[in-house]
């Protein structure tokens, strides 16, 4: 499926830098980067720079732009990229919006299901939060899966991989357990989302599902939102499988 991308190209670069207010001593040492007497001009920049920061109006920004899913190809995403462009020439930058065909698959069917011992077809779906008044929004938002997984409808046993990365392999294999043929699972963390269902086929797996461990990024960590940062029971990561390093060989 293609999908139309609408991209601002503002003709600005913006650098936020720490203000050095309330370091004590440590704000009378030089700036790196700012020898001798281009520290103190540099100061002075921060601090007009954090006097015209104005939180009302970064806080108006933040809830507009949040407002509604904003995806690749998204109407949404169009009129976000058209509200910047319009902000940057307001003030006096040239912008302008282009658009490019990009491969962008989204799913017609998802479905998880253990057959046995016991029957459990997952929801595969985060609840609305009272807190969130956006995360209704089932008709705008993705389903929750993993861009450029691969098609298919299989059936096997499930095998635990902890983090999916090669060395969990090597230790599988070292107790006699075969992935060969094998749905396995495994939790998010250790390596780059991609590398799981990478390295899962590589081993003779049919099959990978990742899920997110509340131990790794939820109330293991601490409090989950919104009384805190960390991701709450029933939430599901969003993003994408593509081989990275098969693009990008000098990253490898």
């Amino acid at each position: 499926m293609r999908s139309p991308v609408s991209c601002l190209l503002g003709m600005a670069t913006i650098c936020l830098l720490a203000g050095a207010s309330g370091l004590g001593a440590q704000a009378e040492k030089p700036l790196l980067g700012f020898p001798g007497e281009r520290t103190q001009a540099q100061r002075e920049l921060e601090t007009r720079f954090d006097a015209a920061l104005d939180t009302a109006t970064l806080r108006q920004w933040t809830e507009r732009l949040s407002s509604r899913a904003h995806h690749v190809g998204s109407p949404f995403g169009k009129e976000v990229a058209e509200y910047l462009a319009e902000q940057f020439r307001a003030w006096g930058y040239d912008s302008r919006i282009e658009t490019f065909d990009v491969l962008f698959p989204t799913p017609r069917t998802r479905r998880l299901e253990m057959i046995a011992p016991t029957r459990f077809v997952a929801t595969l779906e985060e609840p609305d939060l009272p807190e969130d008044p956006t995360s209704g929004q089932k008709s705008e938002q993705l389903p929750t899966y993993n861009a450029y997984s691969a098609d298919g409808n299989v059936t096997a046993e499930l095998v635990y991989v902890n983090y999916g990365i090669p060395a969990d392999y090597d230790t599988l294999a070292r107790r006699g357990i075969d992935v060969t043929g094998k749905i396995v699972i495994a939790r998010y963390g250790g390596s780059w989302r991609e590398i799981k269902p990478k390295v899962a086929p590589e081993h003779g797996a049919i099959g990978c599902i990742i899920y997110s461990d509340p131990r790794d990024d939820g109330y293991g960590q601490g409090d989950v939102y919104p009384e805190g940062p960390y991701r709450r029971p029933d939430g599901a990561q969003r993003g994408s499988v593509s081989d990275m390093p098969l693009f990008f060989p000098e990253t490898r």
